[in-house]
């Protein structure tokens, strides 16, 4: 072949599909929220409590405040990320996440956590549900939204090998109070431009297609989707999008709900207070740093590996696989009095939790369209986070009246149980001349 066809071809080759720089930031963003108050928080429980003599119960109530406004705001925010896009929210999230863990540096007493925790949840940057990061990325892709969702999904785990250690280096260097400080200032400090430069809304805003395709562009969400879906972009790619009204009235919906709730309530007890768990069993604070540090390793392994085998593999298999690991990993967790089990246990949890963030964001994706899926993931998250509220307090409290975690880990486990086999059993909705059931097929 000729030089000049070579450089020919060269030039007729397709430019960089903009979804993959959404991926690259999101996944920048979601593991730079790893320093503002997420996978490390456990970290500053014993030096925090110590000198402020507050109890477990309080840090567990803190946690259940940042959720339960995330969860009063999620149907906003959710409704936003549909007409606007995150690259407002991203940034303003960040800011106000970066002011408050600065005030958290200074206080005094219990209540002012709990506060500024409740203010850090108003958009919220961080977790497991975080609509800001996972939502757009879902837009973006059809065909290969699994395998962008698992990156985006991983960034939350590499934040974590990065973090986790950092804050305890932090802590033990500085105090806990000059640690936050330090980590609002890097967290914070980059997500916001971040999110102003680089984010955008939908392919649509700039002349593209999910995943790259076509000449032909997709149908406007306020368009009439109904008259066109038999020529659209969106079923010659296999996705029916539903609306909001459609999907409440979808026994899937509340099946998928149920089951989402039951998992967050179950490893919500066992989350927070794991860490200062092994830490009570007279394990070094050091090496159980680097056991999250392997979480959040083994969760991004998990993640990539998941989302590359949700593209031949239902959805809900491989969230069955991701709670059994959880179980597995909350049992091991009861009974971790040694290094070893305790790195079983991180290694375990973190694996599931990879599983379980990636099928919370590709999951509703996949049984529900792209076009409402913030409004639809908005509504469901005030459900799921109530039950995750519950958790981390409760289990403290027990912890405080009686001494141990056990009863309410065993518990645990028995609801992750339930959840799996809900999930195993809750197949894709299907639309029949505008009634929806669901499929017993898929």
């Amino acid at each position: 072949m000729s030089l000049g066809k070579r450089i020919s071809r060269r030039s007729q080759k397709k430019p960089l599909f903009y979804g993959w720089i959404m991926v690259a930031v999101m996944t920048a963003v979601g593991s730079l929220s790893m320093a503002l108050g997420t996978l490390n928080f456990g970290l500053f429980i014993r030096p925090m409590g110590d000198e402020l003599g507050i109890g477990r119960g309080v840090f567990g109530l803190a946690q259940t405040a940042r959720m339960t406004a995330a969860a009063v705001t999620s149907p906003i925010v959710g409704r936003l990320i549909d007409q606007i896009g995150s690259r407002l929210l991203v940034p303003l999230a960040a800011f106000i996440t970066g002011a408050a863990l600065m005030a958290v540096a200074n206080i005094s007493q219990g209540w002012q956590l709990v506060m500024l925790f409740a203010l850090m949840g108003i958009i919220g940057i961080g977790g497991p549900s975080n609509l800001t990061t996972t939502v757009p990325i879902a837009k973006w892709f059809v065909r290969q939204r699994g395998r962008a969702m698992a990156i985006v999904t991983a960034g939350p785990f590499v934040g974590g090998i990065l973090f986790v250690p950092l804050t305890q280096l932090l802590i033990d260097a500085l105090g806990w109070r000059s640690a936050w400080v330090a980590l609002a200032i890097i967290g914070a400090g980059l997500i916001l431009p971040l999110g102003l430069i680089f984010i955008r809304h939908e392919p649509t805003d700039m002349g593209l297609q999910p995943d790259g395709d076509g000449p032909d562009p997709p149908p406007n969400p306020h368009n009439a989707v109904a008259k066109h879906l038999s020529n659209s972009y969106l079923e010659k790619n296999q996705e029916v999008s539903w609306t909001l009204r459609e999907a409440l009235h979808s026994s899937t919906f509340w099946r998928l709900a149920a089951v989402f709730s039951l998992v967050m309530l179950s490893i919500s007890t066992v989350g927070l207070h794991r860490i200062p768990n092994f830490v009570d069993q007279g394990l070094d604070p050091g090496l159980v740093a680097i056991a999250t540090a392997m979480d959040a390793a083994a969760g991004g392994v998990s993640t990539v590996a998941m989302g590359l085998l949700t593209e031949r593999v239902p959805s809900r298999y491989m969230g069955s696989i991701a709670f059994t690991l959880l179980a597995v990993a909350i049992y091991f967790t009861i009974i971790g009095d040694t290094v070893l089990l305790m790195f079983v246990s991180f290694t375990l949890f973190g694996a599931g939790i990879g599983g379980l963030m990636l099928l919370n964001s590709f999951l509703w994706a996949d049984y529900f369209g792209r076009l409402h899926l913030g409004s639809i993931r908005g509504i469901v998250m005030p459900i799921t986070m109530f039950f995750s509220a519950l958790g981390a307090p409760l289990a403290g409290f027990i912890r405080d009246t009686t001494g141990t975690y056990d009863n309410i880990w065993w518990l645990s486990v028995v609801i992750m149980l339930i959840a799996t086999a809900l999930l195993a059993s809750t197949g894709r909705p299907i639309k029949t001349h505008g009634f929806v059931q669901p499929s017993k097929s898929l």
